[in-house]
């Protein structure tokens, strides 16, 4: 038995619902896909499928082009996030194993 997905990150949502969501033009989203700032996955016919965390990814990411932030700037900030999230999980688990089994490791 295979572990859910969580349904904010289940890509079924299609472009055009996440335009009336978001107010963003199809334009603009597949915009932030080319910066690499938004991953939908294809469909078997082609069409691009979001999930709920992508649009709020995607409505954080239009205040700051609003603010005057370069997409540019907010890759790079995504990826200190995501390095700083790894870290933070490593370090869960290795403090749950030293919980678990009385061992330390530097």
């Amino acid at each position: 038995m295979g572990i859910e997905e969580p349904y904010k990150d289940k890509k079924v949502i299609t472009i055009g619902v996440v335009r009336e969501l978001t107010g963003l033009s199809d334009r603009q989203i597949r915009y932030y896909e080319e910066r690499k700032l938004i991953f939908p996955v294809r469909s078997k016919g082609g069409s691009r499928k979001y999930s709920f965390s992508d649009i709020e990814q995607l409505m954080l990411i239009a205040d700051k082009i609003e603010d005057g932030v370069q997409t540019h700037e907010i890759r790079q900030e995504l990826a200190r996030e995501i390095k700083h999230h790894k870290a933070d999980v490593r370090s869960m688990i290795q403090g749950q194993l030293n919980a678990q089994f009385g061992t330390r490791r530097p």
